[in-house]
């Protein structure tokens, strides 16, 4: 998969199915639009690619947002090449960007910049200044800039549509289970370890702190988890979420106790995927009443 971060591709590119949007999370409704278009690009003899955006348009424009995606570009981008897609065009969305026209948006970039000759969206697809294009807009230019705009039917779930904005829902009322299932994965946050207070080691309890960035916040509590160190060492354990009101803090943070790893890693990378939600977020009177509610936690994980 070759990684562009503007619209100039290669030649053997141009002319190609190209499907538009956050792609947030890469859900099982994602995943759907890449399997149908990557289907219909090998009808048309065509190549088949995604353009995304970073940061998320929705959080450019709303500065104070912070805690809102699923996943980072990069567990995006390992998304991506597992379905062995073409291309894929990373744009950096700035304000230049964003004043961009959505008749402009057709023509100097879609048309003259990247030839598309399919294009996929979903139904609800906004784009150009002041969001004032759309899928009617789209079809509308269709035969001057001779082009195909297709859409695939949203991917449902009993009577839920699947979406990023249901996931990150779902995620912060602590329905981990559910927001597995619409990802058909488990919900994966990643990071370096950071140096904390060292107090889960005094209590006998060592943990590995990340900071949680962008990502869309869980409900506050302890989880159940699978830890991978490295990219190659797996192992089990639990994860606590939350301000650590036992001790006065007001920090956020996420603290993953992994099971049977005693060594530092301290600036190591690992993947935190979040199984089961097992309790929510509460004070204790002491360390002594914190430490026999971990061990009930440990227990109640495996």
């Amino acid at each position: 998969m070759k990684i562009y971060k503007n619209f100039n591709i290669e030649k053997k590119f141009k002319n190609s199915a190209i499907a538009i949007g956050n792609f947030d999370g890469f859900h099982l409704g994602h995943q759907r639009v890449i399997k149908k278009g990557k289907e219909i690009a090998k009808k048309n003899n065509v190549k088949f690619g995604l353009m995304v955006f970073q940061p998320l348009p929705v959080m450019f424009f709303n500065k104070r947002l912070k805690n809102y995606r699923i996943d980072s570009l990069n567990q995006k981008i390992f998304s991506l090449k597992k379905y062995k897609i073409d291309f894929l065009i990373v744009k950096k969305f700035d304000k230049k960007f964003s004043n961009i026209s959505s008749k402009d948006f057709v023509e100097k970039i879609l048309y003259k910049k990247l030839r598309t000759k399919l294009i996929f969206i979903s139904k609800n697809f906004r784009f150009g200044k002041n969001r004032t294009g759309d899928i009617k807009l789209l079809k509308n230019k269709e035969k001057f800039f001779n082009y195909k705009t297709n859409t695939v039917a949203p991917l449902k779930k009993k009577s839920s549509t699947i979406s990023s904005t249901l996931i990150r829902k779902s995620i912060a009322k602590g329905k981990i289970n559910y927001a597995n299932k619409l990802l058909g994965r488990f919900w994966t946050i990643e990071g370096f370890v950071k140096k904390g207070d060292r107090r889960g080691r005094k209590i006998g309890f060592r943990t590995c702190n990340l900071d949680l960035k962008n990502y869309v916040v869980p409900k506050l509590g302890v989880y159940s988890a699978k830890i991978i160190v490295d990219k190659k060492t797996k192992k089990k354990g639990i994860v606590n979420i939350g301000y650590r009101p036992t001790f006065g803090k007001n920090k956020l943070v996420l603290e993953a106790h992994i099971f049977g790893l005693k060594k530092n890693l301290y600036d190591k990378r690992i993947e935190i995927m979040l199984i089961r939600f097992i309790r929510r977020e509460k004070k204790f009177k002491n360390v002594v009443q914190l430490k026999k509610q971990i061990k009930k936690d440990i227990r109640d994980a495996k």
